[in-house]
């Protein structure tokens, strides 16, 4: 149990973050490293989960109640475009896009098509555009489409602070590779703005790489959301504020284009009130 007052001041120099949380708040040890990992310990207002993060005299230590993004329970998923070779689908925040209860799976039961595969991934916590193959052969084409990066994608996001200017390219080279991301502002609030994303390589992870790197990580990215402290109101976000909005490649079956949108989901549009994001 957390105690009703979620932060406290640290009154030595010295202690470890794992031991300190025993300590305050009467956890064992196995306890508070599950804590740790949950991801919802801050220190002076940077998401901290090294267990021997060393504190000193005055240090603020935070903890919010563990409130991940939930696996939704998924009958049917919805569909966005579709032909005889492919599916573009509304992945929901919270469930994988492929292995077991993903959305692929999901897609097989509800269409009567066991052959269905996903022919992308979106994280776990991603929303939107995911597209599926129908088929092995179609499975196959459209593997080089996605690596040589002849689709286009657009993805909005919250993410913390203010951007300054309405546009900017990020092309900070990614794990030694070339990564080209270009943003748009489309509103701003006091402490987050909301933004339209779109890349031109598709590096893991290349968004919120890139966005945390300038110094705006997406809201609730609990990987690389952490490099500078963030206001208070942030640290309840249950999932990054990631939407994959929209989706467009040529078919490699028929040269015909498909494309694709997924509206903002209900979670994103709450945080944008409460954040006052207009």
């Amino acid at each position: 149990m957390l105690p009703s007052a979620n932060h406290v001041r640290v009154n030595t120099t010295g202690q470890m973050l794992q031991d300190f949380l025993c300590a305050w708040l009467r956890l064992s040890r196995n306890k508070a490293k599950s804590l740790l990992d949950s991801r919802v310990v801050f220190v002076n207002g940077v998401r901290t989960w090294m267990a021997r993060h060393p504190l000193r005299k005055g240090d603020l230590v935070e903890v919010f109640k563990p409130n991940p993004c939930p696996a939704p329970s998924l009958h049917t998923i919805e569909i966005l475009a579709e032909t005889k070779d492919y599916l573009v689908v509304n992945k929901p925040a919270g469930c994988l896009s492929n292995g077991k209860g993903s959305a692929e799976t999901v897609l097989q039961e509800q269409r009567k098509e066991s052959s269905i595969r996903a022919a992308h991934r979106l994280d776990r916590d991603t929303s939107g555009c995911l597209m599926m193959a129908r088929n092995q052969t179609a499975m196959e084409a459209i593997i080089p489409v996605f690596r040589d990066n002849k689709v286009m994608k657009m993805y909005h996001a919250l993410v913390a602070g203010t951007i300054a200017g309405k546009e900017q390219r990020i092309d900070t080279p990614l794990d030694g590779v070339p990564a080209i991301t270009h943003i748009r502002v489309l509103s701003r609030g006091r402490v987050a703005c909301h933004i339209a994303a779109r890349i031109e390589t598709g590096r893991t992870h290349q968004i919120r790489k890139h966005l945390a790197g300038i110094g705006h990580p997406v809201l609730g990215d609990k990987q690389y959301g952490t490099r500078s402290p963030l206001p208070d109101e942030l640290h309840r976000v249950e999932r990054q504020m990631l939407h994959a909005s929209s989706l467009s490649l040529p078919s490699p079956m028929d040269g015909r284009r498909i494309s694709a949108e997924a509206p903002l989901p209900p979670d994103f549009r709450s945080w944008m009130k409460r954040l006052r994001i207009e």
